[in-house]
């Protein structure tokens, strides 16, 4: 059962804040304002595997000040009791897309007919409302790579750095780039004289169109560059990926590559992609090359339990590639594509239900939460910022009801989440008194 308590009408959860300080992580003066400590019955370090027992953890300012078990609790701090818990850091989703939520009905899950029936501007409260869900479920940073309308996700990573409402970290790519078409089959008549992929997507074929679309999603909040490799019999070519690898390199940003073919992914391998989305193509040759130059492994293993969304047989491949991928020491994230509505569940709880396949594929538990944690942060570049529970890093944290290291079940039952140093939920119960506001409180746009 989901429990919402608004201090106010609905809408007004659009008027929220996420501190400045908190967004850019570490820099900049010492901290002030009210301290809040936290005592953590278990604080879980998913670096090492760790956990340590009756821990105290102290916030100022959006940050993590102190924490461990000799910490002492200054005598003005507002203290919040998590005794009972395990706290642990945020969780990673490194591949969503909250501005599309296609559906058995209208659209018999084809997300086509959703990017026709609805707009941008629809799509962009969808994403809102998702964020909200993702973070609920404790997902406090996703990577969201295209299929968000236009520049839907770019709007929600500003309205929330601005303050406008709470929600995760966005690590956003703006258009997906790709050739004519990009992942759409569509006649010529509605490519040509109606544009209908865009902007869907953004197409590039040629040198000089390569380097205007990744300028393009730089200029509209690109903060990752997102290619589809090989959407077409064609794709991209070693060198073509490589010029989206230097065109990006000049505005600091990585590239991620969609792959569907085993060919493609040779080619992103060969051209030193950031990482690899999606991971039907992949096998153990791949696979070692993959870890050999350090490429992230994006995998989406969608689990079977998501009845319609998988088959049998490609559940099958699926676990086996992952397991594959696990031995094979390939960099691994946790990461679901679940870009669609399951009836009952909230988009947080559709992300998480993503750790069946890692169970089934008998990945260690203290893995698994490594891949949800660390690892996302270094494939989305924050872990400097964000992410671990250590003074000067931004105050982003969850705690379970359970251990998730005797258990990764224990992550369908998110108790609390502090975001940025406030309380988004406590008890189960998402609260966002403490958000709101009647304006954008961060005038200056913090660095993600």
């Amino acid at each position: 059962m989901r429990r919402f308590v608004w201090s106010s009408p609905l809408l007004a959860a659009a008027l929220a804040i996420a501190p400045l300080a908190a967004q850019g992580g570490g820099a900049g003066a010492p901290p002030t304002g009210p301290i809040t400590a936290i005592r953590a019955g278990r604080l879980i370090d998913p670096e090492n595997g760790s956990v340590t027992r009756n821990a105290v953890i102290l916030v100022q300012g959006g940050r993590f000040t102190a924490v461990g078990t000799d910490v002492a609790v200054p005598t003005a701090a507002k203290v919040i009791d998590l005794s009972k818990l395990t706290v642990m850091p945020g969780l990673v989703d490194s591949h969503n897309h909250l501005a599309l939520t296609y559906k058995e009905d209208p659209e018999r899950n084809d997300y086509y007919i959703t990017y026709i029936k609805e707009s941008s501007e629809l799509r962009a409260i969808q994403a809102a409302s998702n964020g909200l869900q993702m973070l609920s479920g404790g997902f406090t940073i996703v990577r969201d790579l295209g299929n968000n309308a236009n520049y839907a996700d770019v709007a929600l990573r500003q309205a929330i750095e601005a303050g406008w409402l709470p929600g995760p970290t966005m690590v956003t790519s703006g258009l997906i780039i790709g050739g004519m078409g990009g992942q759409f089959s569509p006649t010529p008549t509605m490519a040509l004289d109606h544009n209908i992929v865009y902007p869907e997507y953004l197409e590039a074929d040629t040198h000089d169109e390569i380097i205007k679309a990744v300028r393009q999603n730089a200029l509209f909040g690109a903060r990752v560059i997102k290619i589809c490799v090989d959407c077409k019999r064609w794709g991209y070519s070693t060198e073509e990926i490589q010029l989206f690898i230097s065109e990006a390199a000049k505005a600091g940003l990585k590239v991620a590559g969609h792959v569907q073919t085993a060919a493609g992914a040779q080619r992103a391998i060969d051209a030193g992609i950031w990482s690899i989305e999606h991971a039907s193509a992949l096998n153990d040759t791949l696979h070692k090359k993959m870890a050999a130059k350090g490429i992230w492994r994006v995998g989406t293993e969608t689990p079977i339990t998501l009845v319609g969304h998988t088959s049998a047989a490609a559940y099958q491949r699926t676990v086996a590639g992952l397991k594959n991928a696990y031995e094979n020491k390939v960099p691994l994230t946790y990461s679901t594509d679940a870009d669609y509505y399951v009836p009952g569940k909230t988009r947080g709880e559709v992300a998480i239900e993503f750790i069946k396949t890692w169970q089934d594929a008998g990945v260690p538990n203290a893995e698994v939460l490594k891949a949800l944690t660390i690892n996302g942060y270094k494939v989305s570049e924050l872990e400097t910022r964000r992410g671990p529970i250590k003074p000067g890093m931004a105050a982003d944290l969850i705690a379970l009801s359970e251990n998730p290291l005797e258990s990764l079940d224990a992550l369908r039952d998110v108790q609390f989440v502090l975001k940025d140093g406030l309380v988004y939920k406590q008890g189960g119960v998402i609260l966002v008194g403490e958000f709101l506001h009647g304006g954008p409180q961060n005038i200056r746009r913090a660095a993600v």
